[in-house]
């Protein structure tokens, strides 16, 4: 019996959104709406009522929306999250006695009863809430109580008690003596706006000159040409020195010849490790000059951080136990079959010294962060514990709210989803390999429903360094056009591997989703003057996904039937009444024609209204009327991309 309040006649049961009853945040952005549901009831036949109760980690009291009775048992309310960091929720529900004796005396009296007592117990519900009243609404409280001792004026008392005005009062001032509570603590982490819409565009920062090996200053420079584009982010891959020890050779070879360069990846020489650059990039000076004028763009630097290091990386000598070496004293290189990474040592979490690494790579991060850094890439998270993100991530946001992580965990679903329940704010996904209209669709369900879509928010990238798919080995410009704009309107956050990508570099090693001449072995120069009808895409797409909020978000799609299996079309709409409607020919040889099946109902128009589209990709403008519109792609203009009114 110990623990119990035995006078609670309320179950509050299947609490939803929730991952794992709790043990897992879910997740949201500053002014986003959390909408929560539960099944709420009592014993009897008394008024049962809910109540959404939220704060943030810096309150003390608990904040309050009444919950709504949707059908037999199910409750449900909606609160916006107005701050960055930890919030708590939970569902209250109560056996509401006020308004169930209004109930009860309403029938009686409509059926000729005599409620004289009724009313005398009334007087019980009005000294409470004279206590909580003010104003013209306690004289009401006065009156009534009055009323309900007056035996010589019961009609004149009836109609106080049966009044909307009393029932108002009784829903704004619950007396819930005995409360009932979901179990559990829930919890939501809330990020600023960048966690759920954000525009990624990647380069190699020794790539960025037109001749020699870049430097930060190179990257300045190109900062105009991708604000014209519209991204928002600029990733770099690791600026930190490279290792000279099984440095790797052009395209991956085991033998660097000389004058190689080596894998980026490959952190850790004489020079320095993690929290030092490479010195043909530039001075500390340089680079914070680069995260400055980007800023002044409104776009943000995100750097790579990757724990691995080489044979040369100072950790190697510093701290030896945190790496396994082998019966014969070796230390095996890296792999992640089928491939090979003989040019990095991994690192060993399982070390008695796990403390101190810990430690020194949370440093890392810090020393970084002090710097202006406040987006970071996560090379293979999926390859080191899961307690150990939990555990960094957290200690970051502590001090640093404004920090950004995104996973690059190419895994299986089960573990890409965990690394986003420990904290990851988003992550890289399966699009890459999803071309087929059943496949998009399917693949996009499933992220936007259920518990994957309240942790995991998806980060949609056509190609990486690491991954040219099949699908865009030797294709032509439909594929590459139509690729980012299913990525930038599918998703909300997006990426690219750009100056490949824009300029259709498509040769890849045979048999292998990999680049030939990889950039990740070698120095590249692209003509950054070049402009693509690629870039023409980049450009009409971002700076749509920045003017329209439909654009902003990922769970808001909804896919619209349109009777050709080469015609994808979709629906987004945003939280400000803005709808915006994609379709896009996944052909890119032959034109292809559908009727898309858009009723004006569903963009909330009544059903004779017209529906006026205005296309971005042309700026022509469209009326439809009906139900169900013709449209036709060419591979040449290969999509929509409709602001409907």
């Amino acid at each position: 019996m110990k623990g119990i309040q035995g006078q609670v006649r309320t179950v509050v049961r299947d609490v939803w959104p929730t991952i794992e009853s709790g043990r897992y945040a879910i997740k949201r952005v500053v002014g986003e709406t959390v909408t929560v549901w539960a099944d709420v009831f009592a014993d009897g036949h008394d008024i049962v009522r809910a109540a959404i109760q939220y704060k943030h980690q810096s309150e003390r009291k608990w904040r309050e929306v009444p919950a709504r009775l949707d059908n037999a048992d199910r409750w449900t309310g909606t609160f916006t999250v107005e701050k960055q960091g930890w919030y708590s929720y939970r569902v209250a529900g109560w056996a509401d006695s006020a308004l169930y004796w209004q109930y009860g005396i309403t029938k009686k009296a409509d059926a000729g009863v005599d409620v004289t007592v009724e009313l005398m117990e009334g007087i019980e519900f009005m000294s409470f809430l004279q206590k909580k009243t003010k104003g013209e609404e306690k004289a009401f409280v006065q009156e009534c109580k009055k009323a309900f001792s007056d035996k010589e004026n019961i009609d004149h008392a009836i109609s106080l008690a049966k009044s909307e005005r009393l029932t108002a009062l009784f829903e704004a001032y619950p007396n819930r003596p005995f409360v009932a509570y979901n179990e559990g603590e829930l919890r939501i982490y809330v990020d600023r706006e960048k966690a759920a819409f954000s525009t990624w565009y990647e380069f190699f920062p020794r790539s960025a000159g037109k001749k020699g090996h870049g430097t930060f200053k190179d990257c300045i420079n190109l900062l105009p040409r991708i604000e014209e584009f519209g991204f928002d982010t600029v990733y770099l891959p690791p600026v930190h020195p490279i290792g000279i020890t099984n440095r790797k050779g052009k395209n991956n070879t085991t033998t660097a010849e000389a004058g190689d360069v080596g894998s980026c990846w490959g952190i850790g020489a004489k020079e320095g490790g993690h929290t030092d650059l490479h010195p043909e990039l530039g001075s500390l000076k340089d680079f914070k000059k680069l995260i400055k004028e980007a800023k002044k763009r409104g776009i943000e630097i995100a750097m790579d951080y990757a724990l691995q290091a080489t044979p040369d990386h100072p950790w190697v000598k510093s701290n030896p136990e945190w790496f396994k070496q082998r019966p014969d004293g070796s230390i095996q290189y890296a792999e992640n079959p089928p491939k090979k990474y003989q040019d990095i040592y991994p690192i060993w979490f399982e070390t008695e010294d796990w403390k101190a690494m810990w430690q020194e790579f949370l440093d890392v991060l810090l020393f970084w962060i002090d710097q202006g850094i406040n987006v970071f890439r996560v090379d293979n998270p999926h390859t080191k514990p899961f307690r150990f993100w939990e555990w960094i991530i957290d200690e970051v946001k502590k001090k640093h709210p404004d920090v950004l992580f995104l996973s690059e965990a190419f895994a299986r679903p089960a573990v890409m989803q965990e690394l986003g329940r420990l904290g990851f704010t988003m992550s890289y996904t399966y699009f890459t390999w999803r071309n087929s209209k059943e496949e998009i669709i399917e693949y996009m369900n499933e992220l936007t429903t259920g518990a994957t879509s309240e942790s995991f928010r998806p980060n949609f990238w056509p190609n990486t360094p690491d991954i040219l798919p099949f699908p865009l080995q030797n294709a032509n410009e439909h594929q590459y056009v139509t690729r980012y704009f299913l990525a930038a309107t599918l998703s909300s956050n997006v990426g690219v591997y750009g100056p490949v990508y824009e300029l259709m570099v498509n040769t890849g090693l045979p048999g292998k989703e990999e680049y030939l001449d990889s950039e990740k072995f070698q120095v590249s120069h692209w003509d950054w003057d070049m402009r693509t009808p690629v870039t023409q895409v980049y450009t009409v797409v971002n700076h749509a996904r920045k003017a329209q909020r439909a654009l902003q978000r990922t769970n808001n799609i909804r896919f619209i039937d349109v009777d050709n299996d080469q015609l994808l079309a979709y629906l987004k709409t945003g939280d400000d009444g803005s709808k915006v409607l994609c379709v896009v020919s996944l052909d890119g040889h032959h034109a292809q024609a559908g009727q898309v099946r858009l009723n004006p109902g569903d963009i909330g128009k009544e059903g004779h209204e017209a529906i006026e589209l205005h296309d971005l990709r042309d700026d022509h403008r469209y009326t439809w009327h009906g139900d169900s519109h013709f449209v036709m792609l060419e591979p040449s203009a290969p999509y929509h991309l409709f602001v409907l009114s």
